[in-house]
């Protein structure tokens, strides 16, 4: 083919915060763009949601599990998912009004897991001024909390207090791939979501093992031991959802914690697992826009599956606004404080911390390929946490191109927190 002519181009937009940017990719070097696979689906959005508690999986509808003057705890998710909180709740209140429970007996939690507390205004957006206004609504409390024992791997079950005194648990919370956990949802409501910083970073401890992988259940020890604290604290009923590329409602499962999930799970696979030709070169890899990429400790989850497709010695462009920095105290401490990648990943093999965990993990990442940030983050700062700082996607991707040659390819992950990229056979 002759390239001798002005090379056709492809503008790809690319979620940043919430503006996103544009790249022109010449076309002849793109392998691909990461985009989830088409799947039919029958309901979306609060439709999906009502589908699911009619008809959940395992288990009877929710308003034949309540009763009037039970304490029901709604364990929904913090400011930094994407979880629809607002079209899920008012769906699950309806069930819990129609078996005449209370709205005072009601509690919804905010599953902070390490993340920072939230404001009063994040809590009623999340939510919606009329649930606000009607329900008790709080975030998980790591000081005033509960021990109910510990799992069989040793992991202490310490849980929020107005939650481990509840008369009946129901999580909320969507499904995607996680990094070593393989899956979020289900069981992930409890722990970490409403757990201690001790039991998360005993669980979280886990990761270093082959088996906690991403996309994998089976044999996972970081699952089998988050699943493991819901024997001791049981999570009574479930509704997660799967989001699209524009954080929409795909498809609802509701009911046991365990066989709703995995068929989350696995409507998951059909929509997300992607197939690619080979690694390239170059990975142009986004977290969508905000909010998740609000800072880089969640930005981090884009980076970790972009990995699976990059070539050794290849470049990482990882897109993500980071507005309020790195966004974890003790994942900051980490990465500013490290001479070198290799001492993260040194120091995390005798020295487990949760935080320093994402930082370790940004380190494995850098002993394969180059990471250029794309972030609001100052640029004297970017490079002291061992990556290459910029503004701009494009200027990122001119710079890759010219480091690594004419023939360099180049894949665009727009939605890399969801998208798993998998070697076609």
């Amino acid at each position: 083919m002759d390239y001798s002519s002005e090379p056709v181009k492809q503008n790809i937009e690319i979620g940043y915060g919430m503006k996103p940017q544009m790249v022109a990719v010449e076309e002849h070097r793109l392998l691909g763009i990461l985009k989830p696979n088409a799947v039919a689906v029958e309901r979306t959005g609060r439709a999906a949601v009502d589908s699911a508690l009619q008809c959940p999986v395992g288990s009877p509808r929710l308003r034949e599990l309540v009763k009037p003057g039970m304490r029901i705890v709604i364990i929904t998710s913090d400011i930094t998912r994407p979880l629809p909180s607002g079209q899920l709740i008012p769906a699950v209140l309806e069930e819990l009004y129609a078996a005449g429970v209370d709205a005072a007996d009601i509690t919804i939690v905010f599953a902070l897991g390490s993340h920072r507390r939230q404001t009063e205004a994040e809590m009623r957006r999340l939510v919606g001024d009329e649930v606000y206004q009607t329900v008790r609504c709080m975030d998980s409390d790591t000081t005033d909390f509960v021990r109910l024992g510990s799992t069989r791997l040793g992991t202490p079950v310490d849980i929020t207090r107005v939650v481990a005194e509840a008369d009946f648990r129901i999580g909320l919370g969507n499904i995607e791939f996680h990094y070593f956990a393989g899956y979020s949802g289900g069981a992930k409501a409890i722990m970490p979501g409403v757990s201690t910083r001790a039991a998360i970073q005993a669980n979280h401890s886990r990761m270093a093992l082959p088996e906690a992988a991403a996309g994998r259940l089976e044999d996972n020890p970081v699952r089998m031991d988050i699943e493991d604290a819901v024997r001791l604290c049981p999570l009574h009923f479930i509704v997660n959802v799967v989001l699209d590329e524009h954080k929409q409602i795909l498809h609802a499962v509701a009911g046991d914690f365990i066989l709703a999930h995995r068929e989350g799970c696995r409507f998951l696979d059909r929509l997300y697992k992607i197939a690619i030709p080979s690694r390239a070169d170059i990975v142009i890899a986004s977290q969508g826009g905000a909010p998740k990429d609000l800072n880089l400790y969640q930005t981090q989850k884009a980076l970790d599956n972009a990995k699976h497709a990059v070539k050794p010695g290849g470049i990482i462009i990882l897109v993500g606004s980071c507005q309020e920095g790195l966004g974890e105290k003790t994942f900051e401490e980490w990465m500013t404080g490290s001479a070198s990648p290799r001492a993260m990943i040194e120091r995390i093999q005798t020295d487990f911390q949760l935080g320093g965990h994402k930082a370790a993990a940004i380190a494995l990442v850098l002993e394969n390929a180059d990471i250029y940030l794309v972030s609001e983050m100052e640029a004297d700062f970017v490079r002291k946490i061992h990556l290459q700082p910029y503004r701009s996607v494009q200027q990122a991707l001119d710079d890759a191109l010219g480091k690594l040659g004419p023939d360099a390819s180049v894949l665009v992950m727009p939605y890399a927190g969801s998208t798993l990229p998998c070697l076609a056979e």
